[in-house]
C-alpha cells in the first residue's frame, strides 16, 4: 500500500498459490521469472522494477539474469544464490519439514482465497520440493546482472551477512543493507513482530533507491 502511493504496483501470484491454480510442470525460480516476463508482456510493460522477498527474491535474481532487457531496478530481500549461503541451521531444518510446521496465518490466507485443503497441501509440498532442489546460481550469472540492485538482509536471516556481502561485490551496481533482525522483520512479514518504525525506515530506503536517477556505478 505504501509503494502504491507513488508507484504502479503489480502483485504477482505464482503457480499453485491461491487464485493461480497449479499445472503439471515442475516449480522453479527460473519458470517463475519467465512467467513474470510473460505477464509483463501481456500488460504491455516493457521494463519494470522487481521487488522480491525470500523465494520471491530468488525469482527476482532469475528475472534479472534471464530478462535483462525488461529489468529496470531490482530489490532482493532475504535470499541467497548458493545453498552454502544459508546459515548452518537452515538446511537441516528444511530436511525435516512438516505441514503442521507451516505458519497458520499462511494456511488461513490461502484457504480464504481457495478453500481446497488439498490444493493448500499440494502447494506446501511443491514449495518444499523446490527449496530442497535449490540450484546454485553461478558466480558468472550473478556478475551478469547489470541493473541497479538493492540487497536487503536481516542479520539473523536465512542467508548469512557474509553471503550478502559476496552478492553485493558480484553485482556491480548494487547497494547493500543489513538490518538487525530476522527473516522479514524489516518489512513486517506476516508472522513477525510489527515494528512500525522499522518498517517505515525500510520503505523509505526502498523508495529512495527506486527514485534515485543514478544508474551507473558510484
Amino acid at each position: 500500500q505504501e509503494f502504491a502511493k507513488s508507484h504502479q504496483v503489480i502483485a504477482v501470484e505464482m503457480q499453485a498459490h491461491g487464485h493461480t491454480t497449479d499445472i503439471d510442470r515442475p516449480l522453479s525460480f527460473k519458470q517463475d521469472a519467465d512467467d513474470i516476463a510473460t505477464l509483463l508482456k501481456q500488460l504491455n510493460i516493457n521494463k519494470a522494477d522487481i521487488f522480491g522477498f525470500s523465494n520471491g527474491a530468488s525469482t527476482t535474481l532469475q528475472f534479472a539474469i534471464r530478462h535483462p532487457e525488461m529489468t529496470n531496478k531490482i530489490i532482493v530481500a532475504s535470499t541467497f544464490y548458493k545453498k552454502a549461503g544459508a546459515p548452518g541451521w537452515f538446511w537441516p531444518m528444511m530436511s525435516k519439514p512438516t505441514f503442521e510446521g507451516m505458519p497458520q496465518p499462511y494456511k488461513d490466507a490461502f484457504l480464504e482465497i481457495n478453500p481446497d485443503t488439498n490444493a493448500l497441501h499440494r502447494m506446501y509440498e511443491r514449495d518444499i520440493a523446490r527449496m530442497l532442489d535449490f540450484p546454485d546460481i553461478s558466480d558468472d550469472e550473478i556478475k551478469s546482472i547489470k541493473s541497479p540492485a538493492l540487497i536487503i538482509l536481516g542479520d539473523r536471516d536465512v542467508a548469512t551477512p557474509e553471503h550478502a556481502v559476496q552478492m553485493h561485490r558480484f553485482i556491480s551496481n548494487s547497494r547493500l543493507a543489513i538490518i538487525p533482525g530476522g527473516h522479514g522483520d524489516y518489512i513486517g512479514e506476516l508472522t513477525t513482530p510489527q515494528n512500525s518504525t522499522l518498517i517505515a525506515a525500510t520503505i523509505s530506503m526502498i523508495n529512495q533507491f527506486l527514485n534515485d536517477p543514478v544508474s551507473k556505478d558510484q
